[in-house]
């Protein structure tokens, strides 16, 4: 879902030369004219490209971060504006629009050390040599406020649409004295005081790129014991078997590789699956960061077809998971596929399809979304998640200790539990059609069904033969324009139509159940009233259904319960 394409247009044109104003000194009038039509780029570029650029914080929190800005244009240093630049680009709230520091990177500070999080905490990872005996500590505090506190400051500064990715975040960048210092954790030019969980504190010192380079470093890492088998590779995708009744398929960026098309992957995939008697496949997203949704599509198609056939199809998601690869993990649980590992630094719903520009005087690269992707528009397995971390399913984070052990803790217990895993219930999200065509097809005992022949449905839907079996029994006949629209929420009268027309095509008749009217509030406005009528005599339709309120899942799972008890 991204592109480097982008338009120009009036002060947006890129041929721009590098400002190379000093460290600290005052900029001269022409450099600070240069720096205020970037500032000016900058804000009115985000403003017009953004499809909500104020979604998230009010014009006016922009308009008086740009002015305050302004205020110390002529004083602060290069770096400092390029992070007051990725401040302003932050208000965003978007994980996808930043300001590039690269333009900088050769003129800020670091700290010899780096931080990890592992399953709840931060440890100290890389450090001088001769701190090495304090690596795999945990690290408690920084400067003396709580990592919650760091992470909170930094929020301020870099682009982030949820807590995962604000923490991916900030360990990508853990080591640059500038940003403490940027937002106020660390005094200019002071140490970085590490609290270990054994109450110890570590005092670090800023050092130049330059000196960096020359320090010895030890790192957590280098005392790792072994890789596992599914450990992390550069290419694009591929596949093993990591038993007799497991397939492994690591999926690490959403391109399509020029020597192994994906069309001739899946094919291999598929030689490989019929060839054995696989009855789990595992699809690793955790180490993919996006780039085209629609690349692994043709590998889908093979795994809809594997499970169509009985085999379990399991995702695995992290920290890493991110974009375009969010979109792929979705449409896994789409299938039916449950989901295994941790957090998404992408959220569900997000901003993307990123546009890219430079600013025209210093040069400074930026990214800014150019639409907003909102999968519950396209698959049921969203409804009502939102701008959210992709959750797994079952939750089994990296440990420290199998990471050192080379472990893949994931995997691993993916091993040791064959059993057939159930996704996450959602109880209170929106029901789909889509889903409720699938809960009733399951109240009549899933029997065989004909290939619906709707054609807005995607084809890998895990609801895919329940649509099938209700349009080949009368139940439904989609919507007017031809269409099934399956993730579309359901109304009370679609509900109570389904369910009468389900009963009559199971051959029931059902005595009236229930003796109190039909509530008022649901009859009014209704296409068919007697549908309503008779679901609701004959118990089909829930005591505390509401007209003021939405279905949601747990409803339609009463409703699918309700059916199969008259059979």
């Amino acid at each position: 879902m991204h592109t480097t394409l982008f338009r120009r247009a009036g002060t947006l044109a890129l041929a721009a030369a590098l400002f190379t104003g000093t460290a600290v000194q005052a900029a001269d009038p022409s450099a600070l004219e240069a720096r205020q039509q970037d500032l000016d780029v900058l804000y009115q570029s985000l403003e017009r490209y953004h499809p909500d650029l104020f979604a998230n914080t009010p014009e006016a929190d922009f308009l008086a971060l740009k002015a305050e800005i302004e205020g110390r244009l002529a004083a602060e240093s290069q770096v400092d504006f390029v992070l007051d630049l990725q401040r302003l680009a932050a208000l965003a709230g978007d994980s996808h629009t930043q300001v590039s520091l690269n333009a900088v990177a050769d003129q800020v500070r670091f700290y010899p050390v780096v931080l990890t999080w592992y399953d709840g905490h931060w440890y100290l990872t890389t450090a001088e040599e001769g701190q090495a005996e304090l690596l795999g500590q945990e690290v408690t505090a920084i400067n003396g406020h709580s990592m919650e506190e760091v992470l909170a400051a930094f929020s301020t500064l870099l682009s982030a649409d949820n807590p995962v990715k604000l923490r991916r975040q900030y360990r990508q960048s853990c080591n640059v004295a500038d940003l403490y210092e940027s937002v106020g954790l660390v005094p200019d030019g002071g140490d970085l005081e590490l609290t270990l969980a054994g109450g110890q504190v570590l005092s670090v010192e800023p050092l130049e790129a330059a000196a960096l380079a020359q320090v010895s470093l030890a790192r957590l890492s280098d005392h790792q014991t072994a890789s596992p088998v599914t450990a992390a590779t550069g290419d694009a995708y591929w596949s093993a078997a990591l038993d007799s009744g497991t397939y492994y398929i690591q999926y690490n960026t959403c391109q399509e590789d020029p020597e192994l098309p994906m069309e001739t992957f899946a094919t291999q995939v598929q030689t490989e699956l019929d060839a054995g008697d696989y009855s789990r496949i595992l699809v690793d997203l955790r180490n993919n960061g996006g780039g085209s949704d629609g690349v692994i599509w043709p590998l889908l198609a093979v795994l809809r077809q594997e499970m169509d056939d009985g085999a379990e199809l399991v995702g695995l998601i992290g920290e890493t998971t991110f974009s375009s690869a969010i979109i792929n993990a979705v449409e896994l649980q789409e299938m039916g596929a449950v989901l295994v590992g941790e957090p998404t630094s992408g959220s569900v719903d997000h901003f993307g399809s990123v546009g890219t520009f430079a600013l025209p005087n210093s040069g400074v690269r930026v990214g800014v979304s150019t639409k907003f992707i909102d999968l519950g528009t396209l698959l049921d397995a969203d409804a009502g998640r939102g701008v959210v971390s992709l959750e797994p399913d079952v939750a089994v984070p990296q440990t420290l200790a199998d990471a050192l052990a080379g472990r893949n803790t994931a995997v691993e217990w993916l091993l040791a539990h064959p059993e057939r895993l159930e996704p996450k219930a959602y109880p209170d999200a929106p029901l789909t059609r889509g889903r409720f065509v699938g809960l009733l097809y399951a109240a009549a005992g899933s029997p065989a069904a004909p290939e619906a022949a709707f054609p807005d449905l995607l084809g890998i839907e895990w609801y895919l033969p329940a649509i099938g079996w209700a349009q080949a029994a009368g139940i439904t006949n989609g919507t007017a324009d031809g269409t099934f629209a399956a993730v579309r929420p359901l109304t009370w009268q679609e509900a109570a139509v389904f369910l009468v027309r389900a009963a009559e095509a199971l051959g029931l008749e059902p005595a009236a159940v229930r003796s109190a009217p039909l509530p008022a509030a649901l009859a009014n406005g209704a296409w068919d009233p007697a549908a309503l009528e008779k679901a609701w005599s004959w118990g089909l339709l829930p005591e505390d259904a509401s007209a003021s309120h939405g279905i949601n899942r747990s409803q339609g799972i009463a409703m699918a319960e309700a059916l199969q008890a008259l059979l």
